[in-house]
This record gives structure tokens, sequence and C-alpha cells, in this order.
């Protein structure tokens, strides 16, 4: 099984001995070399000429089933710790272990640090202990634990790297020291160099050497790869590492490091989040206020909207000051995820990473993010997830009858994407006026123009923002909404149309009085509001230009003079006093545009915000609730994209055809589902749905660090999230111009589930799984979308790298005609989406309720199929791979379930498709 524990964070703590006496200066201890951001030491193991186990009464002798400890003793240390072990192989006196032992960069591990080997004959493996850090190393196990003592050697680490060739052959011995039951040898490996000799000697009879169990290693915090981690280590802490060699089909080996870690943005992606909602609720709630005077009925449903959300934003700043206590673990499990302040936090979020040398391909990376269904677990799913919720909503909005105006969402969002809109672009119009007249007052031509461009622009998309239709009808239903407000003619555009230059106009209204009462209301005067803003500008362009033309003339005027030509002509009154005069010429301009500007702003911002009105009165509380799970579900999905993004960038900077990718079409990203549409899972794959859906709304910035702090800065509103990351300087320079220059980047994710357990075997025999149907069937559409144009903008001698082993498109082909089939857990859907993601260069997600059994088994699965696929795996050894790789307990294990070797749970893998899990009777039974 995949390395899933989620007790990490604490069972480290076992594998890091404690403080010796060189730390204090007292003892020097020798440190060994070793590469910067690699292990320091991996070794393998194999036995030669085991004793045979005693025979057990009315039992046939048998061949040993060794497995090997590892411990480890630092110097001037009282006693050895447990650091790992190796799988059982069964039915040998001379097992070759596949899994190896491995001692991350950051272990504190010196020539003189002692490694104690104890070899054991297994029983029986059901009831075996997995013993590598859960308790200090004590006598040999107790006859109930399932396995007997055989034999141990020991040495030192400056022993073994002094060695001939790196290799030890030690003599196991009794525990009295005296008999010699067998010969252990201990190899060193590197990920860098290709092993000598062959793997033909193994053997490959699944009943000879079978493996059990696989070797765990605990590191503290550090990393390993030959990339440079530092810009990682910010971001992933607390790896777990493992080590394996596997034959190829040659007969060469292949090594592969297996490693975990967790990342801290899922407690500071939410912590970013929330701060946003507060501020956002905070302004959306001071705009409601400043909507001005109402009539009762309207006053009324304000002063509710505003009593609720103000309790709304109360409960938001309280979870986030109890994450901010959060400073411990850097990740949630799957049993707190029913605690309410933990809620915006994704379950056990790990990036799977997998380092494979062979001979074949050197330093292949394999990646895939493990996090847990998007969804609020706290709230429940009695009445459903989001996708069923959000529609029920919208169906109850239609009919609230004479009390409130009905807005469709796509209005509402409108309204929101103006006004943000409008906060963003007053400012910045503001600012580059008072630039422009700072030019004027300069007499700089050259500087002039170029802040009447920048000018210009800001304006013309301040009024391209009014040009809908909904900023009109809102002030229209404002008015009805004043004491007494009657329309002075009903909203009609043949009207409009035939009125709209009347003769008797009346004259604009103040600002103090932004939104006219009564019979003072003209549907027209809105347009001609909003149109003064573009006149103004027109007058400030036509007066700059004359400006610059006088300047020019004059200027003109001089050089003939020079020439020798009598100049009689009289001094221009604006060439006399250049500064003054340009700066008294624009000034009034630009104040009459900022005016102008300001009614505008004011009366948009009252008639959006009576539209926000409407929404919030018209579903309370049911409105606030789900803005709530929305939030949760977005905060968890976002926090595994982002840790996902910041990877996936950081492990293919160097490639120049993805850094075009990037910033060409974006990067696809590809969820792989396991959820059931049973029961409550089908209304967490309703929240994951609308939760993955919501990440189109986030935009990528990469911006250069100015200082040690990396990890990745939100901006934005719940329409439109901008994540800033950033870059060391020596990694952004690598970026191409546009990306260097603040080009938004764009992900387009896509969401694929298959239900594989008993419940969901439950649900295609009785229940209904049209909702796993329409999800694939939708982002089938999306995939398909993000492929063409893939083909279109990429070039051509780019497209053919993807081309060169499986055409994109007989993929897409066939992954349509398998979600068309509609075929019972048909894994062929993961394997498919999950190959034309890779293909693509996307970024890949596994999930499932808690990212644990069901995630372990389908990635432990695809990455024995990529050693098989892409390495040259050795056919016999398959299913000894994904045994290697799979029988370890998940993360949730605590100390006691340790002890006892839970691995899965015995119901869930009895519903597991047949390619998913090896024979029923190598699950440990729950």
């Amino acid at each position: 099984m995949e390395i899933k524990e989620e007790g990490a964070s604490e069972e480290g703590q076992h594998f890091l001995p404690t403080p010796q006496a060189n730390d204090t200066g007292d003892f020097q201890f020798t440190s060994i070399q070793k590469t910067p951001n690699e292990p320091q030491l991996e070794f393998i193991l194999a036995c030669r000429g085991l004793s045979r186990p005693a025979r057990d009464r009315g039992r046939r002798p048998r061949e040993p089933n060794a497995l090997v400890q590892v411990s480890v003793a630092q110097p001037a240390a009282p006693g050895p710790t447990r650091y790992a072990s190796t799988e059982v192989v069964e039915g040998t006196r001379d097992p070759l272990f596949l899994t190896g032992v491995t001692f991350p960069s950051d272990y504190p591990i010196y020539e003189e640090t002692k490694i104690k080997l104890t070899v054991y004959d297994v029983k029986d493996k059901a009831h075996d202990t997995v013993q590598t850090s859960v308790l200090p190393e004590r006598q040999d196990p107790p006859p109930e634990a399932g396995r007997s003592f055989l034999g141990y050697a020991s040495f030192t680490v400056g022993e073994l790297l002094r060695s001939k060739e790196q290799l030890l052959a030690l003599s196991l011995r009794t525990s009295d020291g005296g008999k010699v039951v067998g010969t252990i040898e201990v190899s060193v490996v590197k990920m860098g160099e290709i092993e000598d000799g062959e793997a033909d000697h193994v053997t490959t009879d699944v009943q000879g050497q079978k493996c059990a169990l696989v070797c765990e290693c605990a590191a503290p915090d550090g990393g390993s790869g030959k990339e440079n981690l530092p810009f990682l280590n910010a971001v992933l802490k607390n790896p777990v590492c493992k080590l394996y060699r596997f034959p190829t089909s040659d007969n060469k080996w292949m090594r592969i490091r297996e490693q975990m870690s967790e990342s801290i943005l899922s407690f500071h992606i939410p912590k970013e989040l929330i701060s946003l909602h507060i501020k956002e609720d905070l302004c959306r709630n001071q705009e409601l206020k400043e909507l001005g005077e109402l009539s009762p009925h309207w006053d009324n449903l304000r002063k509710n909207v505003l009593t609720h959300c103000d309790q709304m934003v109360n409960m938001y700043q309280d979870i986030l000051t109890e994450l901010s206590k959060e400073t411990g673990s850097s990740f949630k499990s799957s049993s707190s995820k029913g605690e309410k302040t933990l809620e915006f936090v994704p379950i056990n979020l790990h990036l799977q990473r997998m380092h494979v040398h062979s001979p074949h391909l050197k330093d292949a990376l394999y990646d895939v993010i493990t996090v847990g269904a998007p969804a609020a677990h706290f709230q429940g799913f009695k009445n459903g997830g989001l996708r069923k919720l959000l529609h029920r909503f919208e169906m109850e909005r239609r009919n609230t009858g004479y009390q409130f105006i009905y807005y469709s969402p796509e209005n509402t969002a409108k309204a929101k994407e103006v006004l943000s809109n409008i906060n963003q672009l007053q400012p910045l119009i503001a600012t580059h006026a008072d630039l422009l007249l700072n030019s004027a007052s300069q007499h700089s031509p050259d500087s002039l123009k170029n802040s009447l461009k920048m000018l210009s622009e800001k304006t013309e998309l301040f009024v391209h923002a009014f040009k809908d239709q909904l900023v009109r009808s809102a002030l229209l239903a404002l008015y009805t909404a004043r004491p007494g407000g009657v329309p002075k003619k009903p909203p009609s555009p043949k009207s409009s149309a035939d009125d709209s230059c009347p003769q008797d106009a009346p004259p604009p209204v103040g600002r103090q009085d932004s939104i006219p009462h009564h019979s003072d209301y003209d549907e027209e005067e809105w347009d001609r509001v909003w149109a003064n803003v573009g006149k103004s500008l027109n007058c400030i362009i036509d007066m700059v230009d004359k400006l610059i033309a006088r300047d020019g003339a004059s200027e003109g005027g001089g050089g003939s003079s020079k020439d020798g030509e009598k100049d009689a002509s009289p001094v221009d009154p604006i060439t006399a006093h250049p500064k003054e005069d340009w700066y008294e010429q624009l000034c009034p301009l630009i104040c009459a545009l900022k005016d102008c500007m300001g009614e505008v702003v004011n009366r948009a911002k009252q008639s959006l915000a009576f539209v926000l009105l409407q929404e919030l009165a018209a579903g309370l509380p049911q409105c606030l609730m789900l803005t709530l799970r929305r939030d949760v579900v977005f905060s968890q999905a976002l926090a595994g994209l982002v840790c996902g993004f910041i990877i996936k960038l950081h492990t293919s900077l160097h490639d120049p055809g993805f850094l075009q990718q990037l910033h060409t079409v974006g990067l696809v990203v590809q969820y792989e589902g396991l959820l059931s549409t049973y029961s409550d899972e089908i209304g967490m794959l309703e929240d994951m749905a609308v939760g993955i859906s919501d990440l189109k709304k986030v935009a990528f910035k990469i911006i250069e660090a100015k200082s040690n702090d990396v990890l990745p800065v939100i901006t934005g509103r719940r329409e439109h999230y901008v994540v800033e990351v950033k870059l060391p300087a020596r990694m952004f320079e690598v970026l191409p111009p546009p990306v260097r220059e603040g080009q938004l980047l764009h992900v387009h994710p896509v969401l694929f589930n298959v239900g594989i357990n008993e419940q969901q075997t439950l649900a295609d025999r009785f229940g209904d799984v049209s909702l796993q149907e329409s999800i694939n069937q939708e982002n089938f559409e999306l995939l398909k979308e993000y492929y063409a144009v893939f083909m279109e903008k990429m070039p051509p001698d780019y497209i053919s790298h993807f081309q060169e082993q499986n055409d994109l498109k007989g993929l897409l082909e066939n992954l349509h005609q398998n979600i068309q089939a509609k075929k019972r857990k048909n894994v062929e859907i993961m394997w498919l989406a999950a190959t034309i993601c890779r293909k693509l260069n996307g970024i890949r997600f596994t999930c499932c309720k808690s990212a644990k059994d069901r995630t372990s088994m389908s990635v432990t699965l695809e990455q024995c199929s990529i050693l098989r696929d892409e390495h040259q795996l050795h056919k016999d050894f398959f299913i000894r791979a994904l045994d290697c790789m799979r029988r370890m307990p998940h993360r949730e294990c605590t100390e006691e379930c340790q002890m006892q070797k839970v691995c899965f749970q015995h119901a869930t893998a009895d519903g597991f498709p047949q390619v998913l899990p090896t024979s029923r009777g190598d699950l440990w039974k729950s």
C-alpha cells in the first residue's frame, strides 16, 4: 500500500534520535559526505543461507519467511531506535529484498552511527506487527506477535562506506552471539548509478518469494531528488521516503524512491481566502448601509439581511482566529473532518512523488496530489450537496412572489463584477488624471501623451463596464423602493428611443441627490450621466491635442528665426507662460471628469447593491449558508490546486515547451474521483463537482520573490481570484517574457469519477448512477475543448512530441466510448483520463472520501503501471511490486492500529474492481 499514515508528523519524532552529546560540543562525530538535497545513505539488503526455523508441533519443516528490521544507535545514545523494516520474502533461505533503507539529507547520521539488522521469521503475516518506530527497541517480540527471532548483525556507517565496493557481508548470530544462522549482505546504492549485475537470479515464483510488507522511512524536514529543493521545502514538509529496486524485462535493475510530503498550504490557503471573504463581506455590508432611505418594507429586509451578514462575518473571523492558532500539524486528518474550525482545510493533502532511475529512462519524476474530496463534512449531507442545493435554491428564488425582485444568477454575478471593476478602476483613473496634471505642470509633451494614453484606456474600461442593461433596470428598481417612489413612465425600449432627446429635459440632478425620487426620476437621465464621462474624456483629449499642437508650432517658429528670418510675430500668451497655462487649461476638465465619474459611481454602486440585497433577502438564511458551504468546498479545492501548480511549475521550470503551453493555453488539472453514488457520498460528490468547477475562477500570476517568504498570496473576490506565486530571482529569470510581465495563467479543471467500493456495488444494482454519468460527460466536453485549443495554438513540433507514443485524439475517443458505455465500475475511465492528463503536461489529483484506502490503491496501481509501461518493469514482478508499495498501514493509523496492522477495511476491499486489490487473502482483516 502507498505510504498513507496520517500520524507521520508525530511518528517522525520516533525516527529522530534524541539530541546527542555532540550538539553541546562534548563529542565530535564524523559527518559523512553527501550531495545537497540527496539522501545521505541508501542501502539494500539480501540474506544467504538462513537456517530453517524450528519445526512447529504437528507441522512440516518449512523455509523461513524472512523480514529484516533496521535499528539505529547514535553515538553516546542510551540504546537503538527502530528505524525501518523490509518486506517479508516468503519460503526461501536466500531472500533478496526489493525494499531498501534510505536516510534523508537532514537525518543526523555519522560514521560512528551503529546500525543493527535483526532478521525474523514471520510465522503468520496476518498477525505480524509492523514496528518501525512506534516503540523503543526491546527484546525479541513475544510469540503472539507472529514471528520468531532468527539472528542479528551490526555495523557502523563508517565501516560500510570504507568497505570494498561499499559492500558488507555480515554473519547473523543468535542472541547469545554464538551460533551463526546465515549471512546478510549490505550494499550501498545511489540513484544516479546503474547497479551492476543482472536480476535473473531473483525468483519470479510468487509462491517462492512473495512480498507482504514494505519498509518505511520517515524523514526529518528535508527532501530528496536532484532538483534544487529550497523553494519546495518552503511549501512541503515531513517527507516520508521509501526505496525499492525492481528488475526490468531485460534483467537489469531499476531503482525507485517514493516520497510523500505534507504541505503547509493546507492551512495557509484557507487563511488567505477567509481574510478575503471577510474583507469582501464587510465591503458589501457597508454598501447595503449606504443605499439611502428605503420604504418600510425594503428597510426591514435590509436590516434583517445586515443582521445575518454581520453574524456570518463574525463567524468567519472566529474561524480565522482559530486557524491562526494551528501551528503544529501541516495537514488535517480525516478524523478531524467534522470539526467546524477546520472545515476550510483540505483533508489529508499530500504530494505523492515517484522518482525512477532505470537503464532506459534516467531520473523520471511522477507526481500526483492526493487529497480528500472537497466537501462540507461539518454541515453534513442530509439534504444533498452543492449541486442539488444550488439548483433547489434557484428554483425557490424564482417563486418568491411580490416581496422580492428576481435577478438571475448571471445578473447577480454581473452586479458583483461591475462593483468590483468600479472599486478597481475609480482610484486608477484618479491616479492617471493626477499624473496628467503633473505632466502638464512640467510642460512635458511626451509625458503628457503617455499619461493621456493610460487615462484613456482606464476610462474606456470604466465606461464599458456600464453598458449593460442591468444598471438601468436596477436604478429603476431602486427608485420604486424609495418612500413613495413611482416611475415617471414605464420602462419601454420604444419610448426611450422616441424620447431620447426631449426638448424640455430637466436639468441634471446634483450629486447630493444622485438617485432621484418621485416625479424627478427620468429613465434617460442615467444615459446622460453615464455618457458625460466619455464626453469629459473627449474634451481632455481635444485640449491635450491643441496644447501639443501649439507647442510644436511655437518651436517651429523659433527655429525659423534662428535661420536669419525676421520674427516680427507677437509673443503667444500660451508659450509665454507654458507651465501655468497648460495646467490651468486642463485642471477644470480633469475636475469635471472626476465629478462625472463620481456621480456615475455613486448611482451604480447603490443600484447594484440593491440587486445584491434581492439575492440575500429572498433566501435568508439559506443563501448565506450556501455561500458558506461553497466557500468551504472551494477553499479545500484551491489549497490542493495551488500546491499542485507550484510543484508542477518547479518540476517543469526548465522545459521551454511547458512554459509556452503555460501562458498560451494554460494547464489542464485532472481530478480522479473514487466516490460512490450512494448515501452520504452522493452529497460529497455534488460538493466536489461544484468546488472543482469553481476553480475556473482562479488565475495564477508569477512574481519575483523579494524576500525569503515564498508563500503564495491570493487577491480578488469570490467571482475571480488571482494567486500570486513567488519565485526566487534565479528561477524567475527562466520564465518567458509574457509570464515575467504578469500575464495571468489559467487552469482548466476536469473531474472524472468512478465509484469502486462496495457502496458503489449497491448503487449500481439498486440505486442511481446518473450523477456520476452526467459529471463524466460534462467534464469530457471540457477536456475536448481544451484539446481543441491546445491543437490550435501550440506549435506543430511541440504537438508531435505528445503524439509519439499515444495518439491523443484516439485516447479521447476511447474515453468518450467508455463514458457512453455506462459500464459498472469502469476503471478504464480513470486510466484513460490520467494518461491524457500526463500526455498534456497536466496536474494529477486522486481523491476519495478521506484520501486513504481507495486513493492508496489507485495511486499505487498507477505507479506500478507506469513502471511497467514506461520503464519496462518485469511482467512477473508487477504484482510483487504492487504488494510492496501497498502493504503498509495508512496515515490514519494510531499506535494501536499499527500494532494490529490494519491496512484496508475488509468490507471496503470486497467491493473493489478486480484490477485494484490483490487477492482477498492478502488483505489484513479489520
